[in-house]
């Protein structure tokens, strides 16, 4: 498969460290585009190499496994004279130069369009940065977590009468190296129409306050401040929301009054169905308490398991796994989203990772690991 990928033939030179970066140009290399990622040889390499717990050997990580497989990593200092002059040899020979470093810095290393466009007219030049470029916040070092408190999620996240809460899971540097590779591949797929390369940016700040969607339109229109429900609701549709069984929880997102009327058939009370209280979604929102407290004194019958029998596939719902449930989940392992591969500095076992996202032609693209530091300097750089 890996010949007829739609990326191959597609280089990117990746000055990058850690996750959102590394995050965006490792979906990009699952797509088979040849990802040259510099490493400074006076800092050891990418910062996360070295991120703790679960170390492999002395320059390795499972955190640095998660965010670069399938890429090439050559041992570069961009401020050296040598380092420059093959890193100019490498744009000359390159689609795109991603970075995502602070907002400040690509001017300052000269990875920016205006610095490369004399070494090669079509390049694409790639930012990925905490608050952008050409503000007032360009130099401000900045983090997941922050972009979570300042965008609002915090706010919107968690029950009621307890503290903010932020997500659980990087959200917004995912996204944001998401957004990073679409712009990536879009400005290069306008460069090699127009023969005219480009700056495309993209910032933490700015993804998280385009998540912000639906409720910000309601602010921005209506004045409409939307704020945290219980269980985790929806703030509009109900029941949309986490529900208690008998011996766990569950998710339902009964979207539509469809959803609604087999979820009371599913629950034997179709007379929910045309209780006045009941009968429209703007029903069940006014009385969002009282559908939470019937529908769980159903499900406090029985078993997630039993429950979600009835459910699957019928009603929008599913059991709340921990991370182990999640991984050891039947389906995970029938649609092969864990795959394994072979690691020197693991002998006696292989890594396992998370497959890509991505199915090609029908089928999962998976396996590969990150390079080792400066693996392909000798190949690469001439």
């Amino acid at each position: 498969m890996a010949q007829n990928l739609p990326l191959k033939g597609i280089r990117i030179i990746a000055v990058e460290q850690y996750g959102a970066g590394p995050y965006g140009t490792q979906l990009l290399a699952d797509l088979g585009a040849e990802v040259i990622k510099i490493e400074n040889p006076l800092t050891g390499g990418d910062v996360s190499r070295f991120v703790s717990p679960h170390l492999i050997g002395e320059k390795d990580s499972q955190f640095f496994q998660t965010f670069n497989r399938n890429k090439k990593s050559i041992s570069l200092d961009l401020k050296s004279k040598e380092g420059r002059a093959a890193f100019e040899a490498l744009v000359k020979t390159a689609d795109a130069v991603s970075n995502n470093l602070r907002g400040d810095l690509p001017e300052k290393l000269k990875i920016d369009y205006a610095a490369l466009k004399s070494v090669n007219p079509k390049i694409v030049c790639a930012h990925l940065s905490a608050y952008g470029r050409g503000n007032s916040r360009e130099a401000w070092p900045g983090y997941d977590y922050l972009m979570q408190a300042e965008a609002g999620f915090c706010s919107v996240t968690g029950e009621p009468d307890g503290p903010p809460v932020r997500f659980g899971l990087s959200m917004v540097d995912f996204m944001t190296g998401s957004m990073f590779a679409t712009g990536l591949v879009s400005a290069v797929f306008g460069a090699h129409r127009s023969g005219e390369g480009s700056d495309i940016d993209v910032s933490l700040f700015d993804t998280a306050l385009h998540q912000l969607s639906y409720p910000a339109t309601w602010y921005l229109n209506s004045g409409d401040i939307t704020t945290r429900q219980p269980r985790g609701a929806h703030p509009a549709i109900v029941p949309s929301q986490l529900m208690e069984a008998g011996d766990g929880w569950i998710m339902f997102c009964c979207q539509t009054q469809k959803f609604w009327e087999r979820l009371c058939e599913c629950l034997g009370k179709t007379e929910w169905v045309s209780d006045p209280r009941f009968v429209k979604v703007e029903d069940r929102r006014a009385n969002r308490d009282i559908v939470q407290e019937e529908v769980e004194r159903v499900l406090k019958t029985n078993t997630v398991s039993y429950w979600m029998e009835k459910f699957g596939g019928y009603v929008p719902a599913a059991p709340v796994y921990d991370i182990q449930q999640a991984l050891e989940n039947d389906y995970v392992h029938e649609v092969e989203m864990v795959y394994e591969d072979r690691h020197d500095d693991m002998p006696g076992q292989k890594i396992k990772l998370l497959s890509s996202p991505y199915k090609f032609n029908g089928e999962r693209l998976k396996g590969g690991i990150s390079p080792e530091l400066g693996a392909d300097t000798q190949v690469l750089v001439k």
